[in-house]
């Protein structure tokens, strides 16, 4: 991947860069907060050695993109609304980690039928769906040196558990077992949805099962194949 050329396209009011990789079936791999698509550099390998064409963006003001003054999830969820749709993707799976997840979540609720299958890794609900600890940190941080990026992940996102009833296809959710996301949030999200199953990944954290680990990769195709698509 050190050859890579990113595209780019103009959504939303911004423009995105994205990676696209192999052929088959679509698969969009949203990042989490701070990050952008090499975090998912082993599961694109496995997605393409698999057989899917995989998708792969930069979040409105990460990585190759402009950066941003402010951030919210509802702007990137429309992000990758439009995205999707610029692109033609008809019903593609899609994967997000930590805020990427998020954004998944919103997507599917808001625009019911856009996605195949959904899958989301720590993702919440609220800022107090995460260990109270990791929140007390950030503020402390963010207080004396404040960022837009950590702003948002403290102060939303607020998505109603009522509003997951609206995604009706099948979604996987995986949290580590020392993750930032508490259980019971996990747990709360998981009741919420039609057609939900939970992984708890033993031994790991937040994303120390995704970046530069085949695990999520591996979890990842497994549903994907269950799920036949």
């Amino acid at each position: 991947m050190t050859q890579e050329k990113l595209e780019k396209i103009d959504v939303n009011g911004v423009t995105l860069h994205y990676a696209v990789y192999g052929e088959g079936k679509p698969v969009v791999l949203v990042h989490g907060n701070g990050e952008d698509h090499h975090l998912f550099d082993t599961e694109i390998r496995q997605l393409t050695a698999a057989g899917y064409k995989v998708y792969a963006p930069d979040s409105r003001g990460h990585g190759a993109n402009s950066r941003e003054q402010e951030y919210h999830y509802e702007d990137m969820m429309e992000d990758m609304y439009q995205f999707i749709q610029a692109l033609g993707l008809e019903k593609p799976a899609f994967y997000g980690h930590s805020d990427g997840g998020i954004i998944g979540l919103l997507l599917e609720s808001r625009h019911p039928g856009t996605l195949g299958l959904l899958a989301a890794s720590g993702a919440n609900l609220e800022p107090e769906g995460l260990l109270p600890s990791f929140l007390a940190k950030f503020r402390m941080i963010n207080e004396s040196q404040p960022h837009p990026l950590t702003t948002l992940m403290l102060t939303e996102p607020h998505i109603a558990p009522e509003s997951l009833a609206a995604i009706k296809i099948p979604v996987l959710l995986t949290t580590g077992e020392n993750d930032l996301v508490l259980p019971e949030e996990t747990r709360r999200i998981a009741d919420h949805l039609p057609d939900a199953q939970w992984i708890e990944v033993l031994g790991e954290d937040h994303g120390s099962y995704i970046g530069g680990s085949p695990v999520m990769g591996n979890l990842l195709i497994d549903f994907l194949k269950e799920k036949s698509y």
